[in-house]
């Protein structure tokens, strides 16, 4: 292809993308596309069953996904900021460098099961709400989870305390603080890099679902698995550009929540639960998946795990945050987050 060709094609690609929507029709970046969650729920609903749910009412199409576009985070979000795109998905960990109040949502055993999770992101919607639009100018759709952030380790492990003095990879900066109070030291790698920097000797362990980190081929890498959500539950924020938002109407508006809803945000939530379970236990070959070969040994949590945990957030990750996001922001965690789990964020 010639220089001028591939110039007229840039442009195209260009005007494609930046050119507003026309009537309903939602122009999507969803999230991993190799990732059940996308496979299964997602990716369905924005590829064809908003449009049949709704009668054609609304329509939507999925153009790009965190796996094929150049940008995440951040990014992603100031593309959509422009109308290049519609609706966009991320996880909260890729966004708290702009708006550090989001850090707030998904802290290491925080929530110690889904259901006190949900409990978490409803007390805190409204804040986030609040903070998309200030940060970001985009309209808060949703918030679902992967399966919980466990720990995956090449080293031998007996219990948490294992980990000081190991390099671990994590992902968001309050995983980080939680691993450093441990005396761990946080690695920031790539997802699809894991594998690679584990065979290297660069890191000895790393934090990631359970089922993700299944299909991922983590457990054909590492040896020792314990399944204590030291990295939360890596949740995934959906957010649509708010002139598209306005655009709807209130009665469009109205409709398109509850189909997201129904179609999304509960199967979400529901499937994380059943996927931790199905990745701890064929990686371990227990429960339902005895039959098959196990490729990793199961490390149990303990009381004492329980308890170092807790006391990691309260006395080091808390007072970090506290300190990080400022004394309004504080007092709104302590008022939704605080009292859904019983603790107060205190800058020191």
């Amino acid at each position: 292809m010639s220089r001028f060709s591939k110039s007229v094609l840039s442009v195209v690609m260009i005007l494609f993308f930046a050119v507003p929507a026309f009537g309903q029709n939602f122009r999507v970046v969803g999230s991993w596309s190799f990732l059940t969650h996308h496979k299964n729920i997602e990716g369905p609903f924005w590829s064809g069953g908003l449009a049949e749910k709704s009668n054609g009412e609304l329509t939507s199409e999925v153009v790009s996904t965190l796996g094929q576009i150049n940008v995440t985070g951040v990014g992603l979000l100031r593309q959509m900021d422009s109308g290049i795109f519609d609706v966009g998905h991320t996880l909260t960990n890729y966004i708290v460098s702009d708006c550090p109040e989001l850090a707030g949502l998904d802290m290491p055993a925080l929530s110690w099961d889904l259901e006190t999770a949900r409990e978490v992101v409803r007390a805190y919607t409204p804040v986030m709400e609040e903070a998309f639009m200030r940060c970001f100018n985009v309209k808060l759709l949703g918030v679902t989870p992967y399966p919980a952030q466990m720990v995956f380790s090449k080293v031998p492990i007996t219990k948490l305390a294992d980990l000081k003095g190991k390099k671990v990879r994590g992902s968001g900066w309050t995983t980080a603080a939680f691993l450093d109070a441990l005396g761990a030291t946080g690695v920031t790698t790539e997802f699809a890099e894991v594998v690679q920097a584990l065979n290297r000797g660069v890191i000895d362990a790393a934090i990631a679902g359970s089922l993700p980190g299944y299909n991922a081929g983590w457990g054909e890498v590492t040896e020792y698995l314990q399944p204590i959500p030291v990295g939360g539950w890596a949740l995934m924020v959906a957010v649509m550009n708010i002139d598209s938002w306005n655009g709807l109407g209130s009665k469009s508006q109205e409709k398109f929540m509850a189909l997201y809803n129904e179609n999304v945000i509960d199967p979400a939530w529901a499937g994380a639960k059943a996927g931790t379970i199905k990745g701890v236990e064929i990686l371990t070959a227990t429960g339902e998946h005895q039959d098959v070969q196990p490729q990793m040994k199961l490390v149990p949590v303990s009381d004492e795990d329980v308890e170092l945990s807790k006391k990691l957030l309260q006395d080091y990750v808390l007072p970090k945050y506290a300190t990080q996001v400022g004394p309004e922001a504080t007092k709104r965690w302590n008022e939704t987050i605080g009292k859904v789990v019983g603790l107060q964020a205190v800058a020191k």
